[in-house]
């Protein structure tokens, strides 16, 4: 038996400590989930402690047959998208796809260059607003694609969905972001052209 399924028994039969080391093992990755969903990081913190309360008090209904982490991560994202639905909060950054399916690339942020960093913030704000558009199951779904890296079969199991569901919400997300930044792009270059001085 593994240490995590130990724990979880232990949790089962009421010892705290045990639950106490779920909690150590998972507050990050759970916090990030919700920090990707919700955008802030107070938001992101009272989620995850609502998760984890929320674990704490259903760990007794817990299915050993399914991946923890999966059941974790499902009462998580479902946290932030009833809490997403009720109010739109400001949302992570993400790098988006084009419609060929290629990455749109971040610049580093390691790096000191101050235009750099400029250009990155713009992206970032650009994207947060286009995942602001995403119905809160749809952003959750591209959340645990692109950010958990978590199969569709995985996903589907999260968020209590079927595979094929999975699959046409990631399409549908993936079309319209990039729909969505193709027509930004056009907008800003059409206002750069209107502000540019004429040549003479």
């Amino acid at each position: 038996m593994n240490e995590e399924l130990l724990w979880v028994q232990q949790a089962q039969q009421g010892k705290d400590e045990a639950f106490t080391k779920l909690v150590e093992a998972y507050q990050t990755p759970v916090f990030n989930l919700c920090y990707r969903m919700l955008g802030e990081s107070a938001l992101a913190e009272d989620a995850a402690q609502e998760t984890f309360l929320r674990a704490y008090q259903h760990i007794r209904r817990y299915d050993p047959q399914r991946a923890f982490a999966t059941w974790l991560l499902s009462i998580a994202a479902h946290h932030c998208i009833d809490a997403l639905r009720r109010r739109k909060y400001p949302l992570f950054s993400l790098d988006a796809e084009d419609q060929d399916g290629n990455a749109t690339e971040l610049p580093d942020p390691r790096a000191p260059d101050p235009e750099q960093a400029s250009v990155e913030s713009q992206t970032h704000q650009r994207i947060r607003a286009l995942l602001d558009e995403l119905d809160p199951t749809d952003r959750a779904a591209v959340i645990l694609r692109y950010w958990r890296d978590c199969s569709e079969v995985e996903i589907a199991d999260t968020l209590q969905i079927t595979v094929s569901a999975v699959k046409s919400r990631l399409h549908r997300s993936r079309r319209q972001l990039a729909q969505v930044w193709q027509t930004q792009d056009e907008r800003f270059e059409l206002e750069r052209r209107t502000y540019e001085a004429p040549a003479f």
